[in-house]
């Protein structure tokens, strides 16, 4: 007889049951907060960042406008919202203001003393490799480029690019989840010319895109734990970048974006994982996407959450027809 690992059957009963815990939306069924800027491929509005403020009962959403090549990531936003719906943009920065061929996802955080952070992503124009800095204040309006603080770069965790910040803190501890890309082995000349000539190492596939883990206990000196999740072998073989992660006890439930191979770079879908811990996620979604559109391309990516009385606000980008992604949100009750 076959023996039965007690411990691996139990696990594998609680990531099951976690498709059952969270409160799931029909992306079709999602309301468009943002429109792109133009119709087809490489004209995205998105990679969303969304907080809830308890004390003033206030939205506030941050968001990246995109172009197609050369243009890319051209500037970002933070709107501010009274229903999770109808933003208004209280703060703009464009990619000049960070010396910077391309802008990408940040995460906003409200700190445990009250200020505002906004975690940003963009191309270093040094080196060619995506960074993250900091900027923060009393109020998201606040933000200023000039005032920024260096957080994690490619150097800095000795890898070949650093991007897609999601920061959560829990127990005091900042948890920084980030979307990088080890550097392979044997590295000359040629090599580096080839992963970073084009400012996005992501595009280029000579490395995989993995998430990492960088933990702090003041949220701006960041130790670097590792990677917490790596690419599969079937649909999420290059990219493996958890987006959110919400808690649900007795697990944290994360959100990721996947996709097979570099041509899928840019286009990616959205696959779950599971963790007690948060420093390693085991996937749920292995053989399949979780969630993907109806059109075009099929990406349905960098999906942000937030729980506000009792329901589940998801934030995401979606492809349109043409081909371009556009903004949405869908609201689930927590016991849908």
């Amino acid at each position: 007889m076959k023996e039965i690992d007690v411990t691996d059957t139990i696990l594998q009963d609680q990531r099951r049951r976690c498709l059952g815990i969270l409160p799931l939306f029909d992306p079709r069924k999602g309301t468009t907060v943002l429109e792109p800027p133009g119709s087809g491929v490489g004209y995205w509005v998105g990679t969303p960042s969304v907080l809830y403020d308890e004390e003033i009962s206030k939205f506030y959403l941050y968001y990246r406008v995109r172009e197609p090549r050369p243009m890319r990531g051209t500037e970002c936003h933070i709107a501010e919202s009274e229903d999770g719906i109808r933003f208004s943009s209280i703060w703009q920065a464009r990619k000049e203001d960070f010396d910077s061929s391309s802008v990408e996802k940040s995460c906003l955080i409200k700190t445990l003393d009250g200020q505002y952070r906004l975690y940003i992503s963009f191309v270093g124009h040094a080196d060619s490799r995506w960074r993250i800095e900091m900027m923060e204040g009393s109020n998201p309006a606040e933000f200023r480029t000039d005032k920024r603080k260096v957080i994690l770069t490619a150097s800095s965790i000795q890898c070949e690019g650093v991007k897609d910040p999601y920061v959560l803190i829990v127990g005091g501890k900042y948890y920084m989840i980030v979307s990088y890309v080890p550097s392979p082995k044997n590295v000359n000349e040629e090599l580096q010319k080839r992963m970073h000539t084009t400012g996005d190492v992501y595009n280029t596939g000579v490395s995989k895109s993995h998430t990492g883990l960088a933990l702090s206990n003041n949220g701006i000196n960041f130790s670097w734990w590792g990677d917490i999740l790596s690419p599969g072998d079937s649909w999420d073989a290059y990219t493996s970048r958890i987006s959110c992660v919400i808690y649900l006890a007795p697990v944290f439930i994360a959100l990721y974006d996947g996709a097979s191979t570099v041509k899928e770079n840019y286009e990616e879908k959205t696959g779950l994982a599971t963790s007690f811990n948060l420093t390693h996620y085991d996937k749920v979604t292995e053989k399949k996407p979780l969630l993907v559109s109806p059109y075009a391309s099929g990406s349905l990516r960098y999906v942000d959450s937030i729980i506000v009385n009792g329901e589940v606000y998801y934030y995401y980008e979606y492809a349109r027809q043409d081909g371009s992604h556009e903004l949405r949100m869908n609201k689930v009750g927590l016991n849908h």
